[in-house]
């Protein structure tokens, strides 16, 4: 048996020790942190071509070939200041609005509602006003992160809020407060404790509903949909639980990612930390705002040495490898990931994964020595069962931090639910293959639940329905990009080509999708010139895409969506051909939780034949990044 240190808690002497350790090495990383603020900028310098050299020397010939082959196009986004000008790189205009909270806190929102080409065309301006109207969506950041982490993509095909925008959508971006444009308030500055007092309470009771109001406000819009991403998922989980009225002003929630009450960490040493007291959190991070020094470590380090660093420490705590995401991906967004969150809000995590409940955040510390404390103090659960509101969750196989079968549990039974099996967390962000196996779920929720006006009041009656069957379009799960490190070679995407194919097993909690959705009044067809970037994209994958994305937002995209496919279609009706009976997974509806689906139980293609991206011709009054 394990020896347990009598009267003080529940960890064994070994958990302990990991304790003491992982506190003194937070003690030298915060060290390291003030000695690098009070060096000189010429000191700086030094120490990162020091170690620019000295990774050049380890590295082969390959690898610096490769480097240096996509350098213009991960530098010019990996040193992009903000939000709008990394959107400028692509040719899109970003708009910047400030809404006050009830508490007093400035948020700041991101707004892309224009295509490229239409920068003067009045979008969503109210009755009588002229423009045009368009269906709105909103898109959440997870946990220390903001905005850009949606747009810092080294190909436009990949980034969500562009696609959303040439389909039409007025695409709004919010961020948390405490972020980098959420750091102001007109109650406390950030210097202060006082500021810094905030957990996914704040989030849900004041950052989500004020966020949304503000939207609906500003476009004259009855609705939106929401596209959130890990925390961004909890938020909205945790929102349209204790608001019942603003699940009237959402269309759809579309989960990627989703966190509700994960499994754990899987590094022992910090799961000590996860288990611990929340107070010894705040002793080891402070009050304020937690890992501060990470911009320390970005500024002194070769950027290959920064991104096997973020890697390294990914599969550490959660155990990812990251091999969905290229290598010149991952140098064009780590410098984007994080952003400034309190400490408070990562030991709200911390007691939701200790406790093993969505709960809301419990003000009263544990005392390890009282066993019966349940019996007399029951911290408020978020009751996420009185969600109305039609909720879509895309979850990677592969994420540790996702335990579906505790999330279907405390979900309403009309949630639906989709697992893409070899995915990761970041991957439903910056995945090579992303476009082709998470745009697809995100585009049908939107088509199928989202309206305007008459429009949206029929599609109402039709979100409760019995379940019916189902047709995905997902390539096979074999079709994936394999790792690639630094030695790999052209790092170029592969187009692993889409199959449609009948769904197996009939008992999940799906919404009927048999009658067809009537056709919405067209608004102004906008006139979209030549696509001006000023990041070069695959030639290929362009000219595949450039038909699609310029249709107006009421008019169907080239590829239909799953849903909208005929019942009656034979798997040998794909373009790829008749399937082998070995190439269908069937499995028993009974062996897994209600309303779960897998890309498992669709058969697929093989690998297209890669494409090998071309540089654009650039403008000549564009500057080069090279």
């Amino acid at each position: 048996m394990a020896l347990h240190i009598p009267f003080l808690s529940r960890l064994h002497i070994w958990e302990y020790f990991s304790l003491m350790l992982s506190v003194l090495l937070i003690a030298l990383e915060s060290l390291i942190a003030v000695i690098t603020i009070a060096l000189p900028t010429p000191i700086i310098n030094v120490c990162y071509r020091l170690t620019r050299s000295i990774w050049d020397k380890l590295s082969s010939p390959t690898s610096r070939r490769n480097r240096q082959k996509k350098k213009a196009v991960w530098s010019a986004i990996a040193t992009a200041s903000d939000f709008t000008e990394l959107c400028d790189l692509y040719g899109y205009y970003a708009e910047e609005h400030i809404v006050q909270t009830g508490d007093g806190y400035l948020l700041g929102l991101h707004r892309l509602g224009w295509r490229r080409g239409e920068e003067d065309v009045r979008v969503n301006a109210g009755p009588g006003k002229g423009g045009v109207k368009k269906k709105v969506v909103y898109m959440h950041h997870g946990l220390m992160m903001n905005s850009e982490v949606w747009v810092c993509l080294s190909e436009k095909e990949r980034c969500l809020p562009f696609e959303l925008v040439d389909r039409g959508y007025d695409v709004w971006l919010g961020n948390n407060r405490g972020n980098k444009y959420s750091k102001k308030c007109v109650h406390t500055a950030p210097t202060s404790t006082a500021f810094w007092n905030f957990s996914m309470d704040q989030f849900a009771f004041h950052d989500i509903p004020d966020s949304i109001a503000y939207i609906l406000s500003t476009t004259h819009q009855p609705s939106l949909s929401y596209v959130g991403f890990s925390q961004g998922t909890a938020q909205a989980f945790a929102t349209l639980s204790i608001h019942p009225t603003l699940n009237d002003k959402v269309d759809v929630f579309i989960a990627l990612a989703p966190a509700m009450s994960p499994k754990g960490l899987t590094s022992g040493i910090v799961d000590s930390f996860v288990k611990a007291s929340p107070d010894v959190l705040f002793l080891a991070f402070g009050r304020r705002a937690i890992l501060g020094s990470a911009t320390m470590w970005q500024s002194i380090l070769y950027p290959p040495i920064f991104v096997r660093l973020i890697d390294t420490s990914l599969r550490f705590l959660f155990g990812w490898t990251g091999n969905n995401i290229t290598p010149h991906q991952k140098l064009a967004s780590y410098p984007h990931l994080y952003s400034f969150t309190s400490t408070k809000s990562v030991v709200h995590w911390f007691q939701i994964i200790r406790n093993g409940v969505f709960q809301m955040y419990d003000d009263e510390a544990p005392n390890p020595i009282t066993s019966n404390r349940a019996k007399y103090y029951k911290v408020a659960k978020f009751p996420t069962k009185n969600i109305k509101t039609p909720i879509v969750l895309v979850y990677g196989g592969s994420d540790s931090l996702v335990d579906i079968n505790v999330m279907l549990r405390e979900l309403p039974r009309h949630t639906i639910a989709k697992e893409i099996p070899h995915y990761e967390h970041l991957d439903f962000l910056w995945a090579s293959s992303v476009h082709e196996l998470v745009f697809p779920h995100v585009f049908e929720a939107l088509d199928e639940y989202a309206g305007i006006d008459g429009y949206h009041e029929q599609r109402k009656e039709k979100r409760f329905r019995s379940p019916g069957r189902y047709r995905g379009l997902l390539p096979e799960s074999g079709a994936l990009p394999g790792p690639e490190g630094d030695d790999g070679g052209d790092e170029s995407s592969s187009s692993p080509s889409a199959l449609r194919a009948r769904k197996v097993s009939q008992n999940t909690r799906r919404i009927s999708f048999s009658e067809k959705p009537e056709a919405i009044p067209n608004s102004q067809p906008q006139s979209t010139p030549a696509p001006i970037s000023r990041i070069p994209h695959p030639a290929t994958s362009q000219a595949a895409v450039s038909g699609r994305l310029h249709s107006p937002v009421q008019s169907s995209p080239s590829v239909p969506p799953p849903a909208l496919r005929t019942p009656n279609q034979h798997v040998a009706d794909s373009p790829a051909g008749s399937l082998n009976a070995s190439q269908i997974t069937a499995r028993s509806s009974t062996s897994r939780p209600e309303g779960w689906w897998s890309s498992d139980e669709v058969a697929g293609t093989g690998h297209s034949g890669p494409t090998t991206p071309e540089l654009l011709q650039r403008s000549p009054s564009r500057q080069s990044f090279d």
